[in-house]
């Protein structure tokens, strides 16, 4: 294939747009440092709407043409340049993380609100930038085209994500922040020394070009070992995921749901473009079946873990650290089991919309439990009797929620785990097919569980200690729809996730 064809050397048409996605959260932050806390939410009002329809129109521009979104900043060429590119994954989680981050910015309102006149505070000016930096950070990294400016993408989502731990100030959540830090902290500098090598062997860190030139040698395979590892440990993939259940159960609501849909999504995005955009084929068999048999090792862990917990945001914490892994089961099922190339796409589209599915759902959950938080006082399991009274709408978004991460149809949860199968049955994977399957039922378990005390009547009439907005509980119901109706992109634009790949997928290493 001629270089031409893989590389273009100029900007495509509306590939600015990529360079507007960046820059305006950039700019919504430092305008709100400017002018101050209290317009710090107003900004974000403009600019997170504007953000969902700018992702809007790329994801409709790469549906259309089938082809990849680039700017060349500067023109300047890899690679002595950067070059921003949107294909299929890229649309699609950009559209996802917008729809997202702007339901739980309406769910933020009755928390971190600023009434006009009211002095500036602190928590409340925090969250807001915080949240438009992580919306900069993720566009950044699904448009990365370098492994280098993806590492400065995932380390401001790091520095973005880590202070949401502890708005409150409370010293449990300093403690959970700082473990995750630290954790972020041990996996950037991994990263980092494998981008090093990487560029010291073939001279450029851009993803296409590097694989062009890449090829099987000790530099490159420890390269790629300590990249992944660092990334495995921000994704927080079992035995890696130390710091998720304290951090996200000790987070607020709003930032709870931030931290499981979208942050850790960055870093694993990044594990795909590694081994499937700039390593294809070089993971091998047997670093196939490590990965799927890390993901396994997370769904039955976290799943069992969640089973026992007492509190519904630590339940809720530890199924996504079981989600995860169902992400990383498309490894072993979307590679070829003897020569490790591509061979089902139908895998690797499951695995991303598991992703994607998981990101809605898992963000509804976090903010119904916030709501069942603030009627009773407590999240406590045994006690939830009653609240299914008190805030219908909010246990059915959870139940939801809970459908799509069990996988039942017509969810996108279903799609995902049934595209995931067909590859397990295609391949003679069987035993995959038997962790989903189990899986599902450790799920269903204790979705069980939380859903049979919230309808159990409570032995004294429940009195909510406050009044929930509507708009707190519309936001939730509308992200678990969001979940719910995923499934129907079987009959719609599922084949997008593919789209403008096909170059980058046929050039394997030399």
């Amino acid at each position: 294939m001629p270089e031409a064809n893989v590389l273009p050397d100029a900007t495509t048409t509306d590939g600015a747009l990529l360079v507007l996605a960046i820059v305006s959260p950039a700019a919504g932050v430092l305008l709100s440092f400017v002018l101050g806390g209290q317009y710090a939410e107003r900004i974000a009002a403009v600019l997170l709407p504007s953000g969902l329809f700018l992702a809007s129109i790329i994801f409709v521009d790469v549906w259309r043409s089938g082809d990849r979104l680039i700017y060349i900043v500067g023109d300047w060429t890899p690679p002595l340049g950067i070059a921003l590119r949107a294909d299929g994954l890229s649309a699609a989680m950009m559209m996802t993380m917008a729809i997202v981050i702007c339901a739980v910015a309406i769910f933020a309102l009755a928390d971190f609100g600023t009434r006009a006149g009211s002095a500036e505070a602190r928590a409340p000016f925090a969250f807001w930038i915080l949240l438009m930096a992580i919306w900069g950070a993720m566009n950044m990294v699904f448009l990365g085209g370098d492994l280098f400016t993806l590492y400065v993408a995932i380390e401001l989502l790091t520095f973005a994500a880590v202070p949401l731990v502890c708005l409150d100030g409370r010293a449990e959540t300093l403690q959970a922040a700082l473990r995750y830090l630290l954790f972020a902290l041990l996996g950037s500098i991994l990263y980092l020394v494998g981008t090093a090598l990487l560029y010291g062997s073939y001279a450029t860190l851009d993803i296409v070009l590097l694989s062009r030139r890449i090829h099987m040698e000790p530099a490159t395979l420890v390269a790629a070992a300590l990249m992944t590892i660092g990334l495995f440990a921000k994704t927080a993939l079992f035995p890696l995921h130390l710091w998720l259940p304290p951090a996200h159960a000790g987070a607020p609501a709003a930032a709870s749901a931030v931290l499981s849909a979208v942050v850790v999504k960055g870093s694993f995005f990044i594990v795909v473009r590694l081994w499937f955009d700039v390593m294809p084929g070089m993971l091998g068999p047997a670093g196939a079946q490590l990965f799927g048999g890390l993901g396994a090792a997370a769904i039955v862990f976290g799943s069992v873990v969640a089973l026992q917990q007492q509190r519904l945001k630590l339940l809720i914490a530890y199924s996504t650290v079981a989600q995860i892994g169902y992400l990383f089961l498309m490894f072993p099922l979307a590679l070829d089991t003897v020569s490790a190339e591509l061979q089902s796409s139908g895998a690797l589209t499951g695995g991303m919309l598991q992703a994607i599915s998981h990101a809605t759902a898992k963000a509804a959950m976090f903010m119904a439990a916030g709501i069942i938080y603030a009627v009773l006082g407590h999240d406590r399991i045994a006690e939830l009797g009653g609240v299914a009274r008190a805030i219908p709408m909010t246990i059915f978004a959870f139940a939801l929620g809970g459908v799509s991460l069990i996988g039942l149809p017509p969810s996108g949860g279903f799609l995902a785990k049934w595209l995931l199968l067909e590859a397990a049955v295609a391949t003679g994977q069987w035993w995959w097919a038997i962790v989903m399957l189990a899986g599902g039922l450790f799920t269903s378990g204790y979705m069980f569980i939380v859903l049979s005390r919230a309808v159990a009547p409570s032995g004294e009439p429940l009195k909510p200690r406050v009044a929930v907005p509507r708009y707190q509980e519309a936001a939730a119901l509308a992200l678990a729809l969001t979940s719910l109706l995923l499934g129907l992109v079987a009959f719609g634009p599922v084949d997008i996730l593919q789209a403008g790949r096909l170059e980058s997928m046929l050039v394997g290493p030399r």
